[in-house]
């Protein structure tokens, strides 16, 4: 299987409710790297997985919707808490819509097999949602 990843950032303001968040229960802020990892079992004409570009692209904009955003006051995500895993799961499901809407390009979509999503909150802590496309 081959596989393409890219990587970016995002910086966003949240709590979380529940006595084992202990102090992470008050506000505070996170910056999170975001890694989208795409996997193919053959490399298309050009010998690709993907456009790159397309796939930073896809990535940035998906991370555009909640950077700089205070979490808790996202309409979508009320009531839940924006744990690192809920966030993995949350990008990797807007990230796949976008895919299947065209954002990497005409037919890629049908081609790659499945996508790992994986959120750093620090260099020693991750969480990812991995699951297939199609």
């Amino acid at each position: 299987m081959y596989s393409l990843a890219v990587s970016d950032h995002v910086m966003v303001a949240h709590s979380f409710v529940g006595e084992v968040f202990g102090p992470a229960q008050q506000l505070h802020g996170a910056t999170y790297a975001v890694e989208m990892e795409v996997r193919r079992a053959q490399l298309d004409g050009n010998g690709l997985v993907c456009d790159i570009s397309l796939a930073l692209q896809a990535l940035k904009s998906v991370l555009g919707e909640i950077n700089y955003r205070n979490l808790d006051e996202v309409a979508e995500f009320r009531g839940r808490n924006t744990t690192t895993e809920f966030l993995a799961g949350e990008i990797f499901r807007r990230l796949k819509a976008r895919i299947a809407a065209g954002a990497l390009g005409p037919g890629t979509a049908g081609a790659l097999a499945a996508m790992r999503v994986t959120v750093r909150e620090s260099p020693v802590a991750w969480a990812a949602f991995d699951a297939a496309l199609g």
